[in-house]
């Protein structure tokens, strides 16, 4: 795995990959969302990626049983894979037929009945009880939507040794104005949901900055936008706040697959 990945929506759905491998990405984070066939995208990916790293940022646990999971893990039989898993929210739980309850106590049911070794397991985590099941329980975790000065406090809070893999969106946008309407359109409404709100608190931010879509203070701390100066600079400020790796989403139209970039893959950070 190196320093630097490719997360990306558009891995769903079995879709005709470019030659990812041959563009230096070698590490793929393929959003699991509810669970509904994100196991066989990850099949079709690992085999349109064979020599690449799958990550799966995040798998809803509610959307199989621990026991399901395990058995198609098995099936896949491929040490490429790391699973990363998330434990959504009551929402999700519901649309299941399952109780959500106490989240860190249903996530660590779950890893009870995984038969997964916890060194390919990664949890999607933000606030210190999950981060704590992550560190305990698994290889490390995959925060969302968060700053590097949250990679920094987790860091020092936890040490050395566990895996911090931060999600970074992007925006290839040298306008500001635009590159924030961008932001706003595809990443904005995860400002809204509860886990991720609480989080930006914890962080410093207010009201007047959790507003629909967010305020400008907010989306530029934390999408990166701007042109390759900027975005490597924010690579590297997530690097030197004690990220492991970290995973770009590209967001805009025409931003799958920045082959002009091959350059941020290089291990050069």
């Amino acid at each position: 795995m190196q320093r630097i990945g490719l997360w990306s929506m558009r891995f769903r759905g079995h879709p005709s990959l470019p030659d990812l491998e041959a563009a230096g990405w070698d590490t793929l984070w393929i959003p699991g969302l509810d669970g509904t066939g994100a196991l066989d995208d990850v099949k079709h990916l690992l085999q349109a990626a064979p020599h690449s790293t799958v990550v799966t940022g995040v798998l809803n646990i509610w959307g199989q049983s621990p026991q399901e999971l395990s058995k198609r893990i098995a099936e896949l039989d491929a040490d490429r894979l790391l699973v990363g898993l998330g434990v959504g929210n009551a929402a999700g739980a519901a649309s299941s037929g399952q109780d959500y309850g106490n989240p860190i106590a249903s996530m660590s049911r779950y890893l009870d009945q995984l038969e997964v070794p916890a060194d390919r397991l990664l949890l999607g985590a933000l606030g210190p009880k999950m981060v704590d099941l992550a560190v305990a329980r698994t290889a490390g975790w995959h925060p969302f939507l968060v700053t590097p000065s949250y990679v920094a406090r987790e860091r020092a809070r936890v040490g050395k040794g566990p895996l911090i893999a931060p999600h970074q969106a992007v925006v290839l946008e040298s306008d500001p104005a635009r590159a924030r309407a961008i932001a706003r359109a595809e990443i904005g409404m995860f400002i809204g949901f509860p886990a991720y709100r609480n989080n930006l608190r914890r962080l410093g931010f207010t009201d007047q900055d959790l507003v629909p879509g967010g305020s400008d203070r907010l989306i530029d701390a934390l999408v990166a936008h701007g042109g390759v100066a900027e975005i490597r600079d924010r690579v590297r400020a997530q690097l030197e706040a004690g990220a492991d790796h970290v995973a770009l989403h590209f967001l805009g139209a025409n931003s799958f697959l920045p082959t002009h970039l091959s350059e941020l893959t290089k291990e050069n950070f």
